[in-house]
């Protein structure tokens, strides 16, 4: 599920049924006690490529995609080891500040 954000708030009802336009795209839109229960068969849509998006109360909350819909920007990936080569973590460094740290909890 990706958060809606910045540029999707944007939102223009289309009807009172269960249709949402985001930003020139039009998705069907899933009430919340809907999503519950019906979740495996929305989540089997979402992925054979049927976008939706579930409302609470009305408003939108998230957007439901496949993963490989082209959406990079929603799946970034964090990577490990970043900055190799470029600091170093000294080898005490679970020691540095250990008397400070100490003091801290015996003045009690």
């Amino acid at each position: 599920m990706v958060p809606i954000n910045g540029s999707d708030r944007r939102v223009h009802w289309l009807s009172r049924l269960s249709w949402l336009q985001f930003g020139g795209v039009v998705v069907r839109s899933v009430n919340m006690h809907e999503a519950k229960t019906h979740l495996s068969r929305l989540v089997d849509e979402a992925a054979a490529g049927q976008s939706f998006v579930i409302c609470k109360a009305g408003r939108p909350m998230v957007r439901v995609m496949p993963i490989d819909s082209g959406d990079d920007a929603a799946l970034t990936k964090r990577r490990l080891g970043l900055l190799v080569g470029q600091c170093e973590v000294p080898d005490d460094f679970d020691q540095l500040a250990a008397a400070e740290i100490a003091d801290w909890f015996e003045r009690g």
